[in-house]
This record gives structure tokens, C-alpha cells and sequence, in this order.
């Protein structure tokens, strides 16, 4: 199953995150099929930005988003 979801980047106590479409055995931070954003919650207000054709085409082929990536989908007006 492929899904849609957020890679930790970052120093320690300063996350940030890309959001990754990838295959649901693979580690959170491991291999991944393609790049489609990224989301900043450090700096206020928190930034979020997504390759929205891309991130389109990942959910019209049956890409799960997480809850998390769902619900960052929503606040960018793409869901």
C-alpha cells in the first residue's frame, strides 16, 4: 500500500518535515518513491507547501494520507 506521509528532517527540538509519498513497510525516515511538499511548524505561522499536481495524482491513484498529512492537505485547501 502506498501512502502519503511526513519524513522527519531537522536538529533536536527543531523538526521539519517533508511530506513523502512511500510504500507503508519502509521506515519513516527511509526510502521513499517521491518528494510532494514539506511542512514547517517552527516558525509561526507554520508553513506547509505541497506540489499540488503532484499530490493530485498521488491521491487519484490511491495514495493513503496519514492523519496527520490529511489533515495538512485540508488547511491547503487541496482535500
Amino acid at each position: 500500500m502506498v501512502k502519503m506521509r511526513l519524513k522527519r528532517m531537522g536538529m533536536k527540538k527543531e523538526p521539519f518535515y517533508r511530506v513523502v509519498v512511500s510504500d507503508s513497510r519502509t521506515p519513516r525516515d527511509g526510502r521513499f518513491i517521491e518528494e510532494i511538499g514539506y511542512y514547517n511548524p517552527v516558525t509561526d505561522p507554520a508553513v506547509i507547501k505541497f506540489d499540488e499536481e503532484r499530490a493530485k495524482y498521488w491521491l487519484s491513484t490511491g495514495a493513503q494520507p496519514t492523519d496527520t498529512v490529511r489533515g495538512l492537505l485540508k488547511k491547503s485547501g487541496l482535500l
